[in-house]
């Protein structure tokens, strides 16, 4: 399931499920990410200000994929 705009919420909720489904514990998930538990726990919950760069390891090591799309140029505009 694609979700489009993603909020910090739904990132969190995103990582809660898919590790609960494989059956790890936050320090599990914590360990095979190469992140603190701490940043786990922030993370479930909604942190807005999470790193961005330790929250794609955390998606990673859950086997989540990340895609992001640019805007689709403006094609009016290159026109003569």
């Amino acid at each position: 399931m694609a979700i489009r705009n993603l909020t910090p919420s739904q990132i969190g909720d995103v990582v809660r499920t898919t590790r609960k489904s494989l059956g790890l514990r936050q320090d599990e998930l914590a360990g095979a990410a190469g992140v603190g538990l701490r940043f786990i726990v922030e993370l479930e919950a909604g942190k807005p200000t999470a790193q961005l760069g330790k929250a794609l390891q955390v998606l990673s090591a859950l086997g989540c994929t990340f895609d992001l799309k640019p805007p689709l140029a403006d094609k009016s505009s290159d026109e003569p």
